[in-house]
């Protein structure tokens, strides 16, 4: 009895320990998550001040999206600054570029003909026509300009998956039967489109590959610039220099922009032996520069505590 009593013993002990272990460590993991979006969150605040000075005191008249890292005591934080107008205005991209923007992110082509024309018709003031549904049975568009990119998930066929984006499995490189497989995400229609966005030429130096097909740009094309941008962004003088071996639409093309960016921080805490923790945490805002004479110079439009980022 004495023994069957120790053993029943040491497995309550033995379990308990597993659970405050596991508590323990789940506490550990949260802690370090806070930390890193508070360091994410300095990091995109020593961003927006660093734009700030650059916009006020430009060197050039129109700076190159800035991207890079900054190293704090408790951690190193990667920063991209994006401007709005690496996106297609999402109430004026025509109803062609709209298709060849569904078609490059995955969209088949019956599918995104279908979506680009209801993001026509849920836009445009008039008398509804014979496709003019929503999602939801209940509610008609309101024939009017999208305030918020999330409108466009009450359109007609803009699934999650298409407005979110998703991940598909490819094969990774080296693999000599192809059955080892690597997740590469797909972007979305919010990744690609905005209210703010462009109306005519599109940034070469933060625009996705799904942007730049979207305007015209050949898949040859398209890789040349990503090659061209990943060492350093692109000048002016050497974008001009690029343009005309793009093809036509590389006149739709410039760098930089205008007064509105997405800045995404990536934030990595660093261990107490010194290493830099495998958690990472994104957040990211949208910002708006204002003109002289405003109470503020920057104005926070939308905050995202939860992001995502290459």
């Amino acid at each position: 009895m004495v023994l069957w009593v120790s053993a029943a013993l040491a497995a309550i002990a033995f379990s308990l320990s597993n659970t405050v272990l596991g508590e323990t460590e789940r506490t550990s993991t949260g802690v370090e998550g806070l930390r890193s979006e508070y360091l994410a969150a300095g990091g995109i605040w020593r961003a927006v001040d660093e734009q700030l000075w650059s916009l006020q005191n430009p060197a050039t008249p129109e700076a190159p999206a800035a991207r890079g890292e900054y190293t704090f005591p408790s951690g190193t934080v990667r920063v991209e600054i994006v401007p709005e107008t690496a996106k297609l205005d999402v109430n004026f991209a025509p109803a062609e570029e709209l298709y060849r923007l569904l078609i490059a992110i995955g969209a088949d082509p019956s599918r995104a003909r279908e979506v680009a024309e209801a993001i026509v018709v849920s836009r445009t003031p008039g008398v509804p026509g014979a496709n003019d549904l929503l999602a939801a049975p209940t509610f008609r568009p309101a024939h009017a300009s999208f305030e918020e990119i999330e409108e466009l998930l009450q359109v007609q066929g803009v699934t999650p998956d298409l407005f979110y984006g998703a991940y598909e499995p490819v094969p990774r490189e080296g693999s000599a039967d192809g059955s080892a497989v690597q997740l590469i995400r797909r972007p979305g229609l919010r990744d690609c489109l905005s209210v703010f966005g462009s109306h005519d030429r599109i940034d070469a130096n933060t625009a996705s590959p799904a942007v730049l097909a979207a305007i015209g740009l050949a898949p040859d094309a398209i890789n040349a610039l990503m090659v061209r941008r990943r060492g350093a962004p692109l000048t002016i003088s050497q974008l001009q220099e690029i343009a005309g071996g793009l093809g036509p639409a590389g006149s739709r093309l410039r760098v930089g922009g205008n007064s509105i960016f997405t800045i995404r921080a990536t934030a990595r805490l660093r261990l107490q032996n010194g290493q830099l923790s495998d958690l990472r945490r994104t957040v990211a805002a949208q910002v708006k520069y204002m003109p002289p004479g405003y109470d503020l110079p920057v104005h926070i439009l939308r905050w995202y505590a939860m992001a995502w980022s290459n």
